[in-house]
């Protein structure tokens, strides 16, 4: 077996950081009665709360003393506006966590017999895509592995590779031929697993023709099949490299969890051999299937940027796009000036490239890994009668345990949360896809698809791209068009969380932009539903305003908050007491994941320091809606194994700080006590999330790295100048070029002079075109 290698060195692990790499489990616990009793309590003390502050807070004020000037009335009208907003999204948390539980106490697994039965007639194909842009080659082998090892027939692994295919950069060159190779490596190390157990099969379904009963001496070698497989898949996980927690898990629970599953399989087959217990022989054949299934799919690399004739776009979003436009298409390759142009073939017989269809697609990142029924027991509820409106099915991601750096672990800890919060939105039909996994039934996406003709070829958009949420923004497109979404009650999928705060800074400013762009979209859909008789519902409604807008109120609201000094008259115990529901509840979550209860202190630190970081993203939203250009993604440069951060990104945090002890020396000094207060534990709580998880040091370097950007400008290559002369040498034009694209270039200028201009004509060369 290959031994897989990476070119990060291992990162030092953190005093307080997470030392156990045991994953939590399956599926989740069923809660008690008591906590669901208690769930639904927090959220009417929330609503209470709220009203209560309104009335004998802010009313009594204005009925004591009048509206006593514009100031005084307009500091009560926004502290209002303000808190009520905050409120709302601490009660949305508490009603989403309230459906999770309610699904997670209703929630009963399928049995693995009933899935192997229904498999055995229900074989639609699925197709894996797992598009990457610059990853390491050692992420994208596990994230292969753990697609390819799925229990599930008639399965394709396809790599959407979309690097730059011709680097000039020879390290990064290597990096690419690496990542290339690895689809072939897996089909490789396949191979023998594969034809063991093909014929295997084909045997048992010999033998097991007449049906009845199989025999003990073909039970002891199914066996003995299981056992070998399962050794198999031991010795791999023996010899690959393990540096980092999801290298563990890797080993651990995609190979060894397997493994596991296997040898126990073996256990329980030998056993019922020794009391010579008579299994139908249709069992064993499904028993052998699975076997044959785990080491069976095809795999496949492609690189839509070596087609002139695919979209260019730089996003996830077209990647997906340009193969899932092809699928169930044959073509034929012709050469042109700008790259290979692929051609719909006029029959089968003369395709030189044919992309199969499939019933399914599974989208993964090239960072996240499957357990090994993901598929399995996914298209297993998508084949359901009651689910045929059904779209989109997913198990929101949870985190890998055991990070070696503290903001890791909060960073963790906050996705571990968040797959709570989206397994309850499902509870209300308030779904949204999350976009590192998902099974998606491709007959709904063919009904949301928007085809544009872009410099003569057709650009079909599956997965909308106005955004960097492109999930977020599809998810109300199937809504329009009468699909559903439901996230399946398990933890079936795990992707990685950012290391440093200069890698959140890049994931968290994406996931701020983009929301509010979408909201029009939902309105719409709202309109839609009720103008046909079938009306969204309130809750529905309230979770994904939320979902959408709340991190541009949430930030908004909290730096009003932090700046203006609002009279002490309006702040009252009673917020407190609103706020307090939504953090208990928190911290019970936080433990029912394996975290301590007082890290809401630590996340609340966390998302202080992030505060500029979701304003920037929310800026960006606005900023497009006004100018109508999509927002380009910038990828941050490498200091060493840590992402540098951005100088605004680095002082903001400081100047928070800063501005919370200036606020309390005022506070107290004016007896105002209750903002005096909240100053010091913004200022305490800030402070401590630079220390633990930004840093001193760091934020030096990263601070000295980015004044040293605009002080120091790149030397440009010199290029040789050569003298006029009255006859100048006129280099012929590429003939290509000219050919293909005509006698004008982009900006509709003759390329060639006019009959006796004297001039010389200027040289054609060939442009690479990118569809906009």
């Amino acid at each position: 077996m290959p031994r897989s290698s990476t070119s990060t060195p291992r990162r030092k692990r953190q005093w307080g950081a997470e030392r156990s790499t045991r994953p939590l489990s399956v599926v989740h616990d069923r809660p008690s009665d008591a906590k669901i009793t208690w769930g639904r309590l927090a959220i009417l003390a929330t609503v209470v709360a709220w009203l209560g502050y309104l009335i004998y807070t802010v009313m009594r004020q204005f009925l004591n003393n009048g509206t006593e000037g514009f100031r005084f009335t307009t500091e009560a009208v926004s502290y209002v506006v303000v808190l009520t907003f905050l409120t709302f999204s601490a009660l949305m948390y508490l009603v989403a966590r309230q459906g999770a539980l309610q699904r997670f106490r209703d929630h009963v697994r399928v049995p693995r017999a009933e899935l192997d039965s229904h498999f055995t007639d229900h074989r639609g194909t699925i197709t894996v895509l797992v598009p990457s842009y610059s990853e390491e080659p050692a992420v994208i082998r596990k994230t292969l592995w753990s697609a390819v090892l799925q229990e599930y027939p008639s399965m394709r692994v396809v790599l959407l590779l979309d690097d730059p295919p011709y680097p000039t950069d020879r390290a990064v060159a290597e990096t690419l031929e690496s990542s290339r190779r690895i689809t072939q490596e897996i089909a490789d190390a396949l191979a023998e697993p594969r034809s063991r157990f093909s014929d295997r099969l084909l045997l048992t379904e010999i033998l097991c023709i007449d049906g009845g009963s199989a025999s003990v001496e073909a039970v002891r070698d199914l066996a003995a099949d299981y056992r070998w497989a399962a050794q198999w898949l031991r010795q791999m996980a023996a010899d690959e490299r393990v540096e980092d927690h999801v290298d563990v898990f890797f080993v651990e629970q995609v190979l060894g969890g397997l493994a596991d599953d296997l040898t126990v399989t073996a256990d329980a087959l030998e056993a019922a051999a020794d009391e010579n217990a008579l299994l139908a022989a249709s069992r064993v054949l499904e028993f052998q299937r699975r076997l044959s299934w785990i080491f069976s799919a095809d795999l496949e690399t492609f690189e839509r940027k070596r087609f002139a004739s695919l979209s260019h776009e730089a996003n996830k979003a077209m990647n997906l796009n340009a193969y899932i436009g092809l699928m169930g298409g044959s073509y034929i390759r012709e050469s042109g000036p700008d790259g290979t142009i692929l051609r719909v073939a006029p029959s089968s017989a003369e395709a030189e490239f044919t992309v199969p269809d499939s019933d399914y697609l599974l989208t993964l990142d090239a960072d996240s890994l499957l357990l090994r029924e993901y598929c399995l027991r996914l298209v297993f509820l998508l084949d359901q009668p009651d689910n045929e409106r059904v779209a989109v099915t997913q198990t929101p991601y949870s985190s890998f345990r055991g990070a070696p750096t503290r903001i890791e672990r909060l960073a963790g800890a906050t996705t571990d949360l968040q797959h709570i919060l989206h397994q309850g939105m499902s509870y209300y039909g308030a779904t949204f896809w999350v976009g590192a996994n998902a099974v998606i039934r491709k007959r709904a996406l063919e009904d949301i698809v928007e085809v544009e003709t872009v410099g003569g070829f057709d650009v079909r958009r599956y997965v909308q791209d106005r955004t960097v949420i492109e999930d977020t923004e599809s998810s109300i497109d199937l809504g329009r068009h009468g699909w559903t979404l439901i996230n399946y009650p398990e933890r079936l999928s795990y992707s990685a969380t950012p290391p440093d705060f200069g890698s959140l800074i890049v994931q968290r400013r994406r996931w701020a932009n983009g929301g509010l762009l979408i909201l029009p979209k939902l309105w719409r859909q709202i309109r839609d539903r009720k103008r046909s008789g079938h009306p969204l519902r309130l809750l529905e409604i309230l979770l994904r305003v939320n979902y959408m807008a709340s991190i541009a109120w949430a930030s908004l609201g909290l730096v009003f908050l932090l700046v203006y000094p609002y009279d002490s008259r309006l702040l009252s115990p009673v917020v407190v007491l609103a706020a307090l529901p939504y953090f208990l509840a928190m911290g019970s979550d936080l433990r029912y994941c394996g975290y301590r209860f007082s890290d809401i202190l630590r996340i609340y630190g966390f998302n202080l320091v992030l505060l500029p970081v979701n304003l920037a993203g929310v800026l960006k939203s606005i900023e497009q809606s006004i100018t109508s250009k999509k927002i380009p993604f910038a990828r941050t440069p490498k200091i060493k194994n840590r992402t540098a951060s951005p100088l605004l990104y680095v002082v903001t945090p400081y100047l928070i700080v800063a501005f919370s002890v200036l606020t309390l020396w005022r506070d107290v000094s004016a007896e105002n006590w209750g903002n005096a207060a909240f100053a010091a534990v913004n200022a305490l709580l800030g402070t401590g999330a630079i220390i633990a998880n930004i840093g001193i040091w760091n934020s030096i370097v990263d601070a000295n790295v980015s004044m040293s950007r605009w002080l120091f400008v790149e030397r440009k290559p010199t290029v040789a100048r050569t003298a006029v002369t009255s006859s100048p040498s006129i280099p012929s034009p590429d003939w290509r070029a000219v050919l293909y694209h005509g006698s004008l270039d982009a900006s509709g200028v003759s390329q060639t002079s006019p009959a006796g201009a004297g001039t010389p004509s200027v040289v054609l060369a060939p442009t690479r075109r990118s569809a906009r």
